[in-house]
This record gives C-alpha cells, structure tokens and sequence, in this order.
C-alpha cells in the first residue's frame, strides 16, 4: 500500500504498522500485499473474549471501508481467509491448521457461520 494515498490519520498507523517507529520491520521476502504483518503491541494483552470482540470490531471497520471503496464481498472473503489461514499456519504449523480444518465443514452445515442463526 502506498502511504501517499493514505488518509493522513491513517499514515501515522500505516508507519507503526509497517515497522516505522523502531518496530519490526518487515522480512525481505515480504511485500506489501504480503500477510502478516509484524508488529509489536502498544499495551498488556486483553483477555480473551475481550481480544475476540475488539478483533471482530476492527474486522468489521476495515470490510465496511474496503465495501464502501468498492472492494467486492467475495474478494474480501477469500483474501480473509488467506489472512487468516497465514496467521494460524504461522502460530500453530500447518499440519495442525489441517486437522483444524477438517471440522469445518460439517460447522458451516450446522449454521455456525450463517449469520441469520447466529443472531437469534
């Protein structure tokens, strides 16, 4: 991502992001549409269902502006889960991201990712 066409509040988190504060900075194998992204916490960890809602909420901030630029639903989707599928292949390893995805199906059968029974 270029900072240049940034919004100005969103340069200063584009740089402590990136590493430009002293922070980690970025491997060189790594470009900017590489994922994830190193960093380094501002504050004590939250507890967790603290870290799940406050994930959720910046998730949903960063899809509701890529929508409003015009980013498709699907394509959103599908570069989330890389995202994510990264982010647990790098934490855990991928033989047991494998063994975790393995339960997915029959989850998303069940309705556990279906939005219209999740609220009720």
């Amino acid at each position: 991502m270029n900072p240049a066409v940034l919004r100005s509040s969103d340069q200063a988190r584009h740089r402590r992001i990136r590493g430009g504060f002293g922070g980690p900075q970025p491997r060189a194998d790594l470009n900017d549409k590489s994922l994830p992204v190193p960093f380094r916490p501002a504050r004590a960890p939250l507890p967790d269902p603290d870290q799940k809602k406050a994930a959720l909420s910046y998730l949903n901030e960063a899809w509701a502006e890529a929508r409003h630029d015009g980013v498709d639903g699907d394509c959103l989707a599908q570069a989330s889960l890389f995202a994510a599928l990264a982010e647990l292949v790098g934490t855990y390893g991928e033989d047991a991201v494998a063994d975790y995805l393995e339960g997915i199906p029959s989850r998303v059968r069940n309705g556990e990712y279906s939005l219209s029974l999740a609220r009720q």
